[in-house]
């Protein structure tokens, strides 16, 4: 038995010896490949959707619309010149001169909206912290209603001071912005984790087209007794104007601000539930005259936000 296992291990040995004595063994360095080619790089396409608070400062940009009123001294009561052909036809009324339409204040906007959005994007390589996005969101109508429009004091040219409602709008606004925007997502290490919440802020800039929609009413008639606003509608059997339906596009550039977390389903698929700031400097109502040549400032709304609550999925390949 111990001949046959010292014959056996003489055996292994002479193999060994010609198996490193052959003509095919490889000539240089054997190396581990000790880290993957995968530099992080990846495509995203992502697509959200969610609700959005809206807020502007509402300012009047009527400017050199100038009505002519009658007032009563004793009542401190105010009506339009031109109801009846002089104040004269109102017993204790008298001519108080013109005042500035452009003086009066408006109330502020704020509405809730719907919002989507879609972007693409690309996760840097070598630094998958960061990710750069091409990205598109709709904001849905919100309405815009006040009646009175314009209210406040006015000084008059006969120097009285009044107090003046005036004008009453059915109105919407809705935009669309495409974005640029740059990520940074906070996790450790060289990939995304799976099953972990994986906080991000964003900061961008973009294009805005912003749409108002606008239809201006007379209920208190001083407008209808302003030459100027004649050409913006057409005037009933009681000489009152029915505005012509008035629509505007406004462009402005946007920042955006974004933050929230994702959550990685795998490694190709993100839950993203984020809040996203968007601001928009001016948008713009404008009274059109019959075929929209002459467009008329009427209101504005300054410093529009969209603060919105979005969910979205986010695909990374």
């Amino acid at each position: 038995m111990r001949s046959r296992i010292v014959y056996f291990l003489a055996c292994i040995l002479a193999l060994n010896t010609g198996a490193a004595q052959a003509n095919w063994q490889y000539s240089g360095e054997y190396t581990y490949r000790t880290s993957s080619d995968d530099d992080g790089g990846r495509a995203t396409v992502t697509l959200r959707g969610g609700m959005s608070y809206v807020m502007a400062s509402m300012k009047n940009e009527v400017g050199s619309v100038v009505p002519v009123f009658c007032i009563n001294s004793g009542t401190g009561e105010v009506i339009p010149l031109g109801t009846a052909e002089d104040c004269s036809a109102y017993p204790g009324f008298e001519e108080a001169g013109t005042g500035k339409l452009g003086s009066l204040g408006m109330k502020d906007l704020s509405d809730i909206a719907f919002s989507g959005g879609a972007s693409i994007g690309w996760v840097l390589p070598n630094n998958p912290r960061w990710r750069l996005e091409l990205g598109w969101d709709h904001f849905s109508e919100v309405d815009y209603n006040e009646a009175p429009l314009f209210s406040g004091d006015m000084h008059l040219t006969s120097g009285d001071t009044v107090y003046v409602e005036s004008g009453a709008v059915q109105s919407t606004v809705s935009s669309d912005i495409i974005s640029v925007m740059a990520y940074y997502d906070f996790f450790d290490g060289s990939a995304k984790p799976m099953g972990k919440m994986i906080p991000y802020v964003g900061l961008g800039f973009g294009y805005a087209d912003t749409k108002t929609v606008m239809n201006l009413s007379d209920p208190w008639g001083d407008l209808s007794l302003v030459e100027d606003l004649t050409n913006f509608g057409e005037q009933n059997d009681n000489g009152v104007i029915q505005f012509y339906r008035s629509t505007t596009n406004t462009a402005n550039i946007a920042a955006v601000a974004a933050l929230g977390f994702a959550y990685g389903l795998n490694k190709n698929l993100f839950l993203d539930f984020g809040a996203r700031v968007s601001y928009i400097p001016r948008v713009k109502y404008r009274l059109s005259n019959a075929d929209e040549t002459r467009p008329l400032d009427w209101f504005s709304a300054k410093n529009l936000i969209y603060a919105n609550v979005m969910l979205g999925l986010r695909f990374e390949f």
